[in-house]
């Protein structure tokens, strides 16, 4: 499985910037097709409360033409309005042939930034299969520091756990040890995708990974904006985890029942 983390720094509310951005560095990269493109948090606004200028950006429709433009699976972090009258701050999949596969909603809003005054939870965990030949499940910054919604997600077959988000220079240590420790517990591969750089709230340290099943850092990135690109082993993870049965010795009947959904296509809006 190839995958592509693209860090870089969000010009702040400003989504056709952030799109002339990626696309400028996947055209550089020369990014073969097939694989799974891994965008930050939000990545085409920042991470900003004012909802007014986050949502009706037809980010879904922009992911959706990047992924048929490049031929590969497209995860991308927008904001939308949601049924509470609240925004959603979501992790979407735009599939090859430019088809919205479904979309996760961050289960944890960032309180110290008072986020779910602007965005509302999201109330069950989304699995995505076959993508570029695994099951994937996006979790959103915050999410990362509650274990159970990943034990969840590998319990419900994920072999594959993103992490998109704008996590700050100053909790960096947090960031690495955090996602190490999430594909160690778990036995399972962690795609960490940070932004770089700068907004009015907070400087951010980039620090992408890309981390194997028995916690080996693949791969990782400096402060810099790049692409980090690697291959996942999903035969060699599935080894380990026979070799080290550390899964199948867990008592699941002590871990909380967190909602998993299966994800589906639908139409871009």
């Amino acid at each position: 499985m190839r995958v592509h983390l693209v860090q870089f720094d969000i010009a702040w509310e400003n989504p056709p910037a952030n799109w002339a951005t990626v696309e400028a560095m996947i055209d550089k990269a020369s990014i073969p097709p097939g694989g799974l493109i891994v965008l930050p948090e939000l990545g085409d606004v920042g991470f900003s409360m004012a909802v007014d200028r986050t949502t009706g950006t037809q980010s879904d429709q922009w992911a959706a033409r990047l992924a048929q433009r490049c031929a590969c699976w497209v995860l991308h972090g927008w904001a939308e309005m949601s049924p509470s009258g609240k925004a959603s701050n979501v992790a979407g999949l735009a599939a090859p042939n430019g088809q919205i596969m479904g979309q996760m909603t961050k289960l944890h809003p960032f309180s110290p930034m008072k986020e779910a005054q602007a965005y509302a939870p999201g109330t069950a965990l989304t699995l995505f299969p076959e993508v570029a030949g695994a099951t994937i499940c996006p979790l959103i910054c915050y999410d990362l520091r509650f274990p159970e919604v990943f034990r969840a997600a590998t319990f419900a077959g994920a072999e594959v756990l993103v992490v998109m988000a704008n996590w700050p220079a100053k909790r960096a240590a947090h960031w690495k040890a955090l996602a190490q420790a999430r594909a160690i517990e778990n036995q399972t591969a962690v795609l960490a995708c940070n932004r770089t750089g700068a907004d009015p709230n907070a400087d951010y340290c980039g620090d992408s990974m890309i981390i194997s099943a028995d916690g080996t850092v693949i791969a990782e990135a400096g402060p810099e904006a790049t692409i980090l690109s690697a291959n996942l082993d999903l035969q060699a993870q599935a080894s380990w985890r026979q070799r080290f049965p550390a899964l199948q010795d867990a008592r699941t009947d002590w871990h909380p029942m967190v909602p998993v959904q299966m994800a589906g296509p639908q139409n871009a809006t």
